[in-house]
């Protein structure tokens, strides 16, 4: 069957995927974008449940000042190696994830992090489920996710802290 660059250019610039995985997807949905952005998206998940147990050694700090300099957030991001810790993908990741820390402050990383009786009833309180700031329909763990699925290495947050001029 033969695919249109312009129906391959644009999955590939909505997905983020591969260029073959952009072509079978739209091939088995006989090239339905609709049908093709939700193979791609099975596809994904699949990746990130067969990387989500690997050791995750590498990373970064990335450092995030609001404009003005009264809020400021640091957040470590771990992964595999050290080269996909130099990627472009994941520095504007960590960039992002360290904005949504100042953003919206969480108080944990996610559900598995709240202590015994902590009080999770406070609104955005696990970091890996707050909506993203830039896209409210999704949660930073479906970002994480998506990038997961693009650089092909298990990514996780590690830690993470906010500070606000005057708190204590």
């Amino acid at each position: 069957m033969k695919i249109s660059t312009d129906k391959l250019k644009e999955l590939r610039e909505q997905s983020g995927a591969s260029i073959m995985a952009c072509r079978n997807a739209l091939i088995q949905a006989e090239e339905d974008m609709e049908k093709a952005l939700e193979i791609l998206k099975q596809q994904s998940i699949f990746i990130v449940e067969k990387k989500k147990d690997r050791t995750t050694s590498q990373g970064l700090v990335e450092a995030y000042i609001h404009a003005g300099g009264r809020i400021g957030a640091m957040v470590e991001l771990n992964c595999e190696s050290d080269f996909v810790a130099r990627t472009d993908e994941f520095k504007a990741l960590a960039h992002n994830l360290a904005m949504q820390v100042a953003a919206m402050p969480p108080l944990f990383i996610s559900n598995e992090a709240v202590p015994e009786g902590a009080d999770t009833e406070a609104e955005n309180a696990c970091f890996l489920l707050q909506p993203y700031i830039r896209d409210l329909t999704r949660t930073v763990q479906d970002i994480i996710n998506e990038t997961i699925a693009k650089v092909g290495e298990n990514i996780k947050v590690s830690r993470f802290a906010r500070f606000e001029l005057g708190e204590q």
